[in-house]
C-alpha cells in the first residue's frame, strides 16, 4: 500500500524534462545533416515532384460502345458467290467493351441428326466392330459411338457415331483467311469517361469534331490522333503484327485508351491517347491451340420438314477496349491558402449558412 502511495505521489508532484546533449563532433554532425538532406530530397523529389503528392487524384470510370463497318465479297465451292456485311461477321452484335470480327471459317453444310463415320484419328480408326465401344464418347468426339465400324472412304474405316452428320472436319484451316478483306473494315469506338471525385466527364469524340470529319477520318497517330475510327489492319500493324497472318487462326487485340488529365488546366487539354497491343500469347516455339475461335450454327428445315443446320467454326479477332487513366487537382491546402485566387476559391468551396434555430427565431419575431 505504501509503495502505491509513493508512486502516486511521485506522479502528481514531480516534474521531469528531457535533457539535450550537444555533441561537438564533425562526423556526427555531418551524418545528421546528411540524413536530414536525404529525407528532404525524398519528400521533394519523390513525394512532390515524381508522385505529385501535392495533387489530389481520382481514377477514371468509363463506358465503351463499338460499331464496325465494311463489306466483303467471297466466291467458294461451299457457299458460292456471297456478300458479307456487318450482320454476318460481327458475332454477337454487341459485347461489353469488346467486338469480335470473324475473319476465317470452316463451314459444314446440310447437317442432319443421324449416324455417320467419325473423322479418322488414332482413337477412331477401326478394322471391325469389336474395335468400337457402343455409347462411348471422347473429349474430341463429334457424337456417341454406335459400336459399328464403317467405311470413311475407300481405304479407311472409322467408328460410326450418332451425331449431326456429316461431322465437321477441321483438320485444315483455310489459308489465306476466308474474309481477308476484313483488313480494310473500320471500327468506331465511342468512349465516355467520368471522374466522380471532381464531377468531370468527357468523351473521345471531341467537341470540335464535326459530322463530315467523322465520316472521312481514319485514325493515324501523326495526322489524325483524335479520330475515333480505326482501320482493323492498322490496329494490328501498329501492334507489330501482320493482319493476314492473324486472320487465319484469330487472336485478341487490345485497344488501349489512356486519359491522364490535369484538371487545373483547361478541360480542352484533357485528351485521349491511343495505343495497341496483341493480348493473346503468340509463341512460335510453343504454339499449342493458337488464336481464337468458337462454333455456332444456323438452323432451318428442308422442304419435307426435317431439321437441318449449317455449322460454322468461326476464327476471328476480338478487339478489347481497355480504358485507364487518372485525373489530378491541386490539393486544397495549396488552392485555398497559397494561390493568388485563394479568396475566390474559398468563396466557391465553402457555403456559409446561419444557425437554423436562430434563423427560425428571427422569423418568428417578425
Amino acid at each position: 500500500m505504501a509503495g502505491c502511495c509513493a508512486v502516486l505521489r511521485g506522479f502528481l508532484f514531480e516534474y521531469d524534462t528531457p535533457r539535450i546533449v550537444l555533441i561537438r563532433s564533425r562526423k556526427v554532425g555531418l551524418m545528421n545533416r546528411a540524413v536530414q538532406l536525404l529525407i528532404l530530397a525524398y519528400v521533394i523529389g519523390w513525394v512532390f515532384v515524381w508522385e505529385k503528392g501535392y495533387q489530389e487524384m481520382d481514377s477514371v470510370v468509363s463506358s465503351v460502345t463499338t460499331k464496325a463497318k465494311g463489306v466483303a465479297v467471297t466466291n467458294s465451292s461451299d457457299l458460292g458467290f456471297r456478300i458479307w456485311d456487318v450482320a454476318d461477321y460481327v458475332i454477337p452484335p454487341q459485347e461489353e467493351d469488346s467486338l469480335f470480327v470473324m475473319t476465317n471459317m470452316i463451314v459444314t453444310t446440310n447437317q442432319t441428326q443421324g449416324t455417320c463415320p467419325e473423322i479418322p484419328d488414332e482413337t477412331t480408326l477401326c478394322r471391325a466392330d469389336t474395335d468400337c465401344r457402343a455409347g462411348s464418347t471422347g473429349t474430341h468426339s463429334n457424337g456417341v459411338e454406335t459400336g459399328k465400324c464403317v467405311p470413311f472412304n475407300a481405304s479407311v474405316k472409322t467408328c460410326e457415331v450418332a451425331a449431326w452428320c456429316p461431322v465437321e472436319d477441321d483438320t485444315r484451316v483455310p489459308r489465306p483467311a476466308f474474309l481477308k478483306a476484313a483488313e480494310n473494315f473500320t471500327l468506331l469506338v465511342k468512349n465516355n469517361i467520368w471522374y466522380p471525385k471532381f464531377n468531370f466527364s468527357k468523351r473521345n469524340i471531341l467537341p470540335n469534331v464535326t459530322t463530315s470529319y467523322l465520316k472521312s477520318c481514319i485514325y493515324d497517330a501523326h495526322t489524325h490522333p483524335f479520330c475515333p475510327i480505326f482501320r482493323l489492319g492498322k490496329i494490328v500493324e501498329d501492334a507489330g503484327h501482320s493482319f493476314q497472318d492473324m486472320a487465319v487462326e484469330g487472336g485478341i487485340m487490345g485497344i488501349q485508351i489512356k486519359w491522364n488529365c490535369n484538371l487545373d488546366r483547361a478541360a480542352s487539354l484533357c485528351l485521349p491517347r491511343y495505343s495497341f497491343r496483341r493480348l493473346d500469347t503468340r509463341d512460335v516455339e510453343h504454339n499449342v491451340s493458337p488464336g481464337y475461335n468458337f462454333r455456332f450454327a444456323k438452323y432451318y428445315r428442308d422442304p419435307a420438314g426435317g431439321e437441318q443446320r449449317t455449322l460454322i467454326k468461326a476464327y476471328g479477332i476480338r478487339f478489347d477496349v481497355i480504358v485507364f487513366g487518372k485525373a489530378t487537382v491541386l490539393c486544397d491546402v495549396i488552392v485555398l491558402y497559397c494561390m493568388k485566387k485563394r479568396f475566390y476559391y474559398r468563396e466557391k468551396k465553402y457555403k456559409y449558412v446561419e444557425d437554423f434555430e436562430q434563423g427560425l427565431a428571427g422569423e418568428m419575431d417578425q
